[in-house]
């Protein structure tokens, strides 16, 4: 007997959407573990510091940006030498004495201000290591909007793979009697330990 032309095409969408999300599927699987699991995985975070005096003639152009709020690019130039990295500064907040940019990212975290007359630079960035890194993705903290279209996308995938599986085990359950007991358990264990012990 023939399978519905229907069914093959149910076949093809769970195993599509499966290869699609097995990468993330582990990623978030792994990184729900060292979550749950975060104040036993001991990490020493590495702080840098930089204390600079901008150049006179930086000070001066930083003093006539006040106005515009933003930030001539000779001056973006000099702070990408001086901490050897591209920031963006598109967030800078602007005060009467001080300009300030916070620095958020996965795994970490760092800052930088700027004194509009004296024009002395403080920075500094905290990296708490790689697994503070993949639990920052997991959350979708500080990661940008690339990212948090790909969890949106991910979890859209990850519902086709769990619906598709779904009518999968409707057409199969008849072949295999355990299908159901393990499928009802599959949601009462969950749900009876929300009601019991979390409170």
């Amino acid at each position: 007997m023939h399978s519905p032309s229907w069914l093959g095409t149910l076949r093809q969408w769970h195993w599509i959407s499966s290869a699609l999300c097995l990468a993330g599927m582990l990623l978030f699987a792994v990184t729900g573990i060292t979550l749950n699991h975060a104040s036993q995985i001991s990490a020493k975070p590495a702080i840098e510091t930089l204390e600079v005096v901008l150049p006179a003639p930086l000070r001066a152009e930083l003093k006539s940006a006040f106005n515009q709020q933003t930030l001539p690019d000779s001056i973006q130039d000099w702070l990408q030498q001086q901490l050897n990295r591209s920031i963006s500064l598109t967030d800078a907040e602007w005060s009467a004495d001080e300009l300030y940019v916070a620095l958020p990212r996965p795994g970490g975290d760092g800052w930088l201000s700027i004194e509009l007359d004296s024009g002395e630079l403080l920075y500094e960035s905290t990296d708490r290591g790689w697994v503070a890194y993949f639990n920052d993705l997991h959350k979708g903290r500080n990661t940008g909007a690339a990212w948090s279209w790909f969890i949106d996308i991910f979890a859209a995938i990850c519902v086709v793979f769990s619906l598709t599986g779904l009518w999968l085990l409707l057409r199969q359950s008849k072949m295999r009697p355990t299908t159901w007991p393990v499928t009802l358990a599959g949601l009462l264990v969950p749900l009876l330990i929300m009601l019991l012990f979390i409170h």
